[in-house]
């Protein structure tokens, strides 16, 4: 593979340059797209036939008032190319686009602008198809949905219903992230050190109505699924680490003198004999119930009071130095052993959390050491390598024997779990960190929630028949800190359904993860008035066998549509359980200074500008040369230039020249077909472009070898890569119909290397390489694998599980994420 350097050297100014205004990009581009539209080229029908089908999906954009950046140009094109080649290799391919059109920023822009959302999303939206449009992206256009639309959200309310009635939605009073500014609820990751990210107020704690979603109730299925899934390593393991599944034992620690008792959830029952003090979050309620038996309440209270102003994210902070207050006055009773033991409230612990309260053991817990040396709290060693005592300077945190611990001394630490647990009391069960759903938003901007309330009647869910209950627009939709829904007449006044009594409906509106949580299926259907989709037609096309995205989206997106399908597939709507076969990464793609675009910093690429000066089909090219599609990749507005020079040089090689007619194709040219075949499947993108420019600089140097065949099938080949180029250097080439429908070209398979070069992942970070023979066992995959990672100074622990594919990937996942030592780079 030549280097990108000779690559443009190769394409530097020649004779054929003297001649390039003959590529008239601008009206190639606007001649195909045309001709593409009017032939309603990439449309798909409900009816398969004998063809098989893909579901090529990338994920919606937000239609925000910025436009397209080169960044969603980037996932946009990639699969698009995939697509492409997909129709050309004889699949059905249903390619679809829409909008995920409700939420916060659009709001806020309205209200900036004093202009109803509905106006400036809808004209976003215009602007984001021109751009698309624009791009040559083969959409099926005809399947387009808008989230913001009546006909969309008709069923994302008819989706809740589903959910309320099977008693997976349901209303409590929770603890919520609440900005005063935007007057609204922020999900975790809408927090950013405290502040909400949109406006950057501080963000405090606000005890709030809110509906949820019982996703917990799928924890175990949700993680079991990720086995089933072809998904970057990276991202199954941050969703793994989400959902957060611990095998342990719920204990019961007895509050002395008191009828109380705590209750915790513990992994590591056998180290109960060094539990030598307890934690309770700041919301247990042991700390109000026993408020006159703690002597220095008001110092327990004021430590209560800062915490309730952080998020849970800055209180779970594993890097923070963890703080917190004794309850004196208040000790509990360890049941291993009857000693008391003092109590502690601190930040780190969340109510949500192992029952809201923990053992620390400092022996054994590095986190529970740190506080106890900080504290001057017991230390008692009860697990040790060699059955000895030690004078510990740091956690112990392996299985070995156990220690101090009565009639359990010298037993393994982790057989002696069960006995340990059946003495005190205990009971084995399971814990989780996933957290139920909250789907409520105070604001206007979005999908009503289909709930009405009722003196009489209490909460009554609104008929199937009455959806979709609309947003109104009678509304002042700037924030106050309940829903402007609350404050329109038209919208709150209703009756209730069951008695006919006067009533009122739910003010909040739903987050609009819910909108994204099915879209996928709706693509499918998208125009059916009477049924969130048709069983068959969902059949024919679902679930997605490849999906793009950005990895931003690695938990809580993928997560809940995930739910979503399992509880649909349970409704008997779907066969299937997981939405997205295969999925796959784009990367950054930074500013020239390197640093993530942005307008405050100035370093924003606006892809209108590079289509106007270069076209669209240099835009694609460009990005997909930059690098891996899945790596993080700075802008470089030079390479715009080799790309562009590369279309020049093609269309005068081939648009104008007089070629020899042969049948047979060069074997440069099959070596261009299986290349690109290979590298388009695998999205290895950049070398599908690469080994297109090193084939043109070829026939630049051979033309006298170039038959009509060669330049029909390199225009064949050159289609998913720069399409409009391509449909303009078939016709000239004689060929019939579009290039785009042609049947991909056949060549003879070349001879596979007898060794490879394999790239090694580590939690899908690739790390090192290695080569391998072709015929290398798994087994030996992995031993050259770590000893290549070895050399470079790196040790690989708690290995959970490896997974090597042949002549692309050796992958090695570890129980942490973070469980790559690095001595030396």
């Amino acid at each position: 593979m030549l280097s990108e350097r000779a690559l443009w050297r190769g394409l530097l100014p020649d004779k054929l340059e003297l001649m390039s205004k003959e590529y008239n990009f601008q009206e190639i581009e606007k001649k195909w797209q045309k001709k593409w539209a009017e032939a309603g080229l990439f449309e798909v029908g409900s009816n398969l036939g004998s063809k098989k089908k893909q579901y090529v999906l990338v994920m919606f954009p937000y239609p925000s008032s910025e436009g397209l950046h080169v960044g969603h140009v980037e996932g946009y094109t990639a699969a698009d190319i995939y697509a492409r080649y997909l129709r050309m290799k004889g699949y059905s391919v249903l390619h679809p686009m829409g909008w995920d059109a409700f939420g916060l920023p659009a709001e806020n822009y309205a209200i900036k602008k004093n202009v109803h959302p509905r106006k400036t999303t809808h004209g976003n939206i215009a602007n984001f198809r021109r751009q698309l449009e624009s791009l040559g992206l083969s959409y099926s256009w005809d399947r387009e949905v808008d989230t913001s639309s009546p006909d969309y959200y008709h069923w994302t309310q008819w989706l809740f219903l589903q959910l309320y009635k099977k008693g997976l939605a349901y209303r409590k009073k929770a603890k919520v992230n609440w900005c005063e500014s935007c007057q609204t609820v922020l999900a975790n990751e809408q927090v950013v050190a405290g502040h909400c990210e949109r406006c950057q107020h501080q963000v405090i704690q606000k005890d709030l109505k809110q509906w949820f979603f019982k996703v917990t109730d799928y924890a175990d299925r949700l993680l079991k699924g990720l086995d089933d899934i072809d998904w970057p390593d990276a991202i199954k393991a941050m969703q793994g680490n989400w959902i957060g599944k611990s095998e342990g034992a719920e204990l019961i620690f007895k509050i002395a003198n008191s009828s109380r008792e705590v209750k915790v959830f513990t992994t590591r029952p056998d180290t109960l004999f060094g539990a030598t003090y307890l934690v309770l979050a700041p919301e247990h309620k042991l700390i109000k119930n026993e408020k006159l038996r703690i002597n220095n309440y008001d110092e327990v209270e004021r430590y209560v009071e800062d915490a309730s102003m952080k998020t849970t994210l800055e209180r779970a902070e594993l890097t923070k130095e963890k703080t917190g207050v004794e309850l004196k006055g208040i000790e509990a009773v360890n049941p291993a052993n009857g000693k008391r033991i003092p109590v502690w409230v601190a930040d780190y612990v969340i109510a949500e959390y192992s029952r809201g309260a923990i053992m620390a053991v400092p022996a054994h817990d590095e986190r529970d050491f740190a506080f106890a040396k900080k504290y001057g709290l017991p230390i008692v060693e009860v697990v040790s390598p060699d059955g000895k005592a030690h004078k510990l300077k740091e956690a112990f945190v392996d299985e070995g024997l156990l220690i101090n611990s009565g009639e359990f001394d010298g037993q393994n630490s982790k057989v002696a779990v069960p006995a340990i647990t059946k003495k005190v009391g205990g009971r084995a069960t399971l814990s989780y960190r996933l957290r139920d759903w909250l789907v409520s938003r105070q604001r206007y901007w979005g999908a009503p929630i289909p709930i009405i309330y009722c003196d009489n009647c209490g909460t009554v869910p609104v008929p199937e028949k009455d959806l979709p209950v609309e947003l109104p627009d009678d509304v002042d939709f700037r924030p106050t800190g309940e829903s402007p829904l609350a404050r329109s007449k038209s919208f709150h006044r209703v009756s209730c359904p069951k008695c006919g009594g006067q009533a009122r409906r739910e003010a909040d509106t739903m987050d609009t993860f819910v909108d994204s949580s099915w879209y996928f299926l709706r693509f499918a259907d998208p125009k059916n008035p009477k049924e969130i989709f048709s069983k068959s037609t969902v059949k024919n096309w679902l679930p997605v066998d490849m999906y793009i995205g950005g990895a931003e989206h690695a938990v809580l997106h993928l997560l809940y549509a995930r739910f979503i399908t399992k509880f649909l597939c349970d409704e008997k709507l779907i066969d299937f359980e997981e939405p997205f076969v295969k999925l796959r990464n784009q990367g950054l793609i930074l500013g020239p200074d390197g640093q993530k675009m942005s307008k405050s910093r100035g370093n924003v690429i606006n892809p209108d500008e590079i289509v106007a000066n270069y076209g669209a089909d240099t835009l694609r090219l460009y990005e997909m040369f930059l690098g891996p599609l899945e790596q993080v990749k700075p802008w470089d507005t030079n390479g715009i230039e080799g790309a562009f020079r590369f279309l020049k040089k093609a269309y005068r090689l081939f648009a104008g020249a007089k070629l020899p007619a042969q049948d047979t194709l060069q074997p440069k040219t099959q070596d261009l077909i299986n290349a690109v075949s290979r590298r388009v499947v695998d999205l290895r993108l950049n070398t599908a472009v690469s080994s297109s420019m090193e084939y043109v600089n070829w026939c630049a140097e051979n033309q006298d070898k170039i038959s009509v065949s060669d330049a029909r099938a390199f225009a064949k080949v050159l289609s998913p890569l720069a399409p409009h180029i391509a449909e303009e250097l078939w016709e000239k080439l004689g060929g019939e119909g579009f290039v785009a429908e042609q049947e991909w070209p056949k060549s003879q398979e070349i001879a596979k290397p007898s060794r490879v070069s394999v790239p090694v992942q580590v939690n899908g970070k690739v790390r090192a390489t290695v080569t391998l023979p072709n015929d290398a066992t798994p087994e030996d995959a992995v031993v050259a694998a770590i000893e290549a990672l070895r050399k470079r100074d790196m040790e690989v622990e708690n290995i959970q599980k490896t997974i090597y594919i042949p002549e692309r990937v050796i992958s090695i996942v570890t129980k942490e994420l973070f469980s790559v030592k690095v001595k030396q780079l």
